[in-house]
């Protein structure tokens, strides 16, 4: 109770100096505004606060003529130039932006988020300027066949995401990149059911993070997330997002010119529904959150072009625990399972736990990509140097499962004979305020109001971080690690804890395979054997009928198209099929 009360006093001073939400959103455009000699982001800013449009006639121009560069990424911030003109820019800067979209040929992308910035715009331009030829535009075709090509694209893609879920799914940086060009769509498509469509996908979105939402970080597993961002959860573009819709955590510094781009097309206009904010701000009771998405397109190996993902996060306001059933789900950046614990002021902590299997290979390239395999492994490493390394904290492997049932997780190893990085890496942070090897084996720590039980299968050594803290390193082919987290208010302190631990029932195996059963914290008998359906209770868990959402916040089954937002008695459906939104009082 101590622990709870203190808690509470340590919030409540950051709730009640948050500014409203019309004043969030000012200054987060208001910034890029007064900043000098600022690009395309700077004169986004200056025509929605309708400042000083000869200086953005006169810096439009002056990009343009340096040349386009950054395909869809340029294509977006022009987008929205070219809709907050509103009369502000002169005809030649006009002329020069018209120009640009037949001489520079934007290259569409080959990622999912790529694609919506691409067709959102396309949508948006052709829209803008209707009934020319196709002499007048980049793609070689007419304004009506590109406003149909991407209109075409736009509404697959909303059906496919509403009802097998997305594909890049959960980033907590790449959300922006979806967030953007449907507001954008929302803000100005002149067709009403594009813009009741982008409105509702804005909405569902929102509400994808809103659920998975620690004070404003992004927690459970991600499709992509990039290695900074991985250790210290803060420093990712989520953390505006949390901030500036929902009042939650604390804004990147400076905030990041995505939060603008989305506020300057439908965001600023319009607070989200206060259902949303209360999803995702009230942690006043425990949880577990499900979702099913899709992995990324599978261009080999398969015989499908999507498999599914199936995820679970567990949050109470002092951490979450999230994961994904494990298996290599999209390339490179993917990240399974951690523990995240909440602090009153999380900027340039490392706040979470977690181990990987340090996966490389190029068949791995070669499913998510169309690239031939001669430079495969060396041309992504030019981008992302890690992806090649043995002490690398980030990636999916085939040779990790993972087992989750509340904030108990397991996570098996199966490592054949030959595989580069044979091994395991486990992330300790520099910023846990607790760490006991016992000798038990399991390890013991504390990061915040968590506490975190640890039992590596096999042995371990540790290896020095160059940004500070260590990496467990367990070379052993056959391996896995048992690990429950419990809140500190739960126990008298860590010794407290301890005992609970080395009193529950925990037996394992690793030949012919690992295989763990464990009694956890809560109660429930877990068993996990590699290969076979991990049970709980007893009961196998049931991948044929796991929903699209499903959780005390979120409700969604596969195919229907339908989700609905929950909170107390409060219901908001959307429902895609007849594009209609319900606000609606459950009995």
């Amino acid at each position: 109770m101590k622990r709870l009360l203190l808690w509470l006093l340590l919030i409540a001073p950051l709730a009640a100096a948050q500014p409203p939400f019309a004043e969030r959103a000012r200054s987060a455009i208001e910034f890029y505004a007064h900043r000098p000699n600022g690009g395309y982001e700077g004169i986004a800013a200056r025509l929605y606060l309708h400042q000083d449009p000869a200086w953005c006639s006169r810096r439009l121009q002056e990009l343009l003529a340096a040349g386009p560069s950054g395909d869809m990424f340029w294509m977006f911030p022009v987008t929205a130039i070219a809709y907050l003109d509103r009369g502000q820019l002169t005809p030649a800067a006009r002329r020069a932006l018209r120009r640009a979209w037949k001489t520079y040929m934007p290259y569409r992308g080959d990622t999912e988020n790529h694609w919506v910035m691409y067709y959102a715009s396309l949508y948006l331009m052709a829209q803008l300027w209707p009934h020319e030829p196709g002499t007048e535009w980049y793609t070689g075709k007419s304004s009506e066949e590109n406003l149909r090509e991407a209109r075409h694209w736009i509404e697959s893609w909303v059906t496919l995401t509403t009802t097998r879920g997305q594909g890049e799914y959960d980033s907590p940086h790449y959300m922006a990149m979806y967030l953007i060009p449907v507001s954008f769509l929302a803000a100005w498509a002149e067709e009403p059911a594009m813009k009741k469509r982008a409105s509702m996908m804005l909405e569902y979105l929102l509400a994808d993070y809103a659920a998975e939402c620690l004070d404003g970080l992004y927690v459970g597993a991600h499709s992509r997330v990039y290695e900074r961002q991985l250790v210290e959860k803060w420093a990712n573009v989520s953390s505006d997002f949390g901030w500036v819709l929902f009042g939650v955590g604390r804004p990147l510094e400076p905030v990041s010119a995505y939060m603008m781009y989305y506020l300057v097309g439908a965001g600023a206009g319009a607070e989200p529904p206060e259902i949303l904010r209360h999803i995702a701000s009230d942690r006043s009771r425990p949880y577990t959150h499900y979702e099913r998405k899709r992995t990324r397109n599978r261009w080999r190996f398969y015989d499908e072009l999507h498999g599914p993902v199936y995820k679970t996060t567990y949050v109470r306001h002092e951490y979450a625990v999230g994961s994904d059933q494990g298996g290599v789900l999209q390339p490179i950046q993917q990240h399974s399972w951690d523990v995240t614990w909440w602090l009153p002021d999380p900027r340039g902590v490392q706040n979470t736990f977690f181990t990987i299997q340090p996966y490389s290979s190029l068949r791995e390239l070669q499913t998510y990509f169309t690239f031939g395999p001669d430079a495969g492994v060396e041309g992504v490493v030019q981008s992302k140097p890690t992806y090649d390394s043995p002490d690398k904290l980030l990636g999916g492997s085939p040779y990790e499962k993972i087992l989750q049932d509340q904030d108990t997780l397991i996570a098996l190893y199966d490592i054949p004979p030959g595989t580069r990085f044979p091994q395991v890496n486990g992330f300790f942070s520099k910023d846990l305020a607790e760490v006991r090897e016992d000798p038990s084996g399991w390890i013991f720590l504390r990061g915040g109001e968590a506490l975190i039980a640890c039992r590596p299968l096999e042995p371990y050594s540790w290896k020095p971080i160059v940004q500070g803290g260590r990496r467990l390193f367990s070379p052993y082919l056959r391996n896995g690690v048992v690990v429950q987290v419990a809140a500190a208010s739960e126990f008298t302190g860590m010794d407290a804890f301890r005992r609970a631990i080395l009193a529950l029932p925990l037996e394992f195996r690793l030949d012919p395979v690992p295989t763990v059963r464990f009694r956890s914290l809560r109660g429930r008998q877990l068993a996990f054997t590699w290969g076979q359906t991990p049970t709980v209770d007893g009961r196998p868990l049931d991948y044929a009928h796991w929903p699209l959402f499903g959780g005390p916040f979120l409700e969604s089954a596969v195919d229907s198209g339908r989700l609905v937002l929950k909170y107390g008695r409060q219901r908001r459906v959307l429902d895609f099929p007849s594009l209609t939104v319900r606000d609606e009082q459950a009995p």
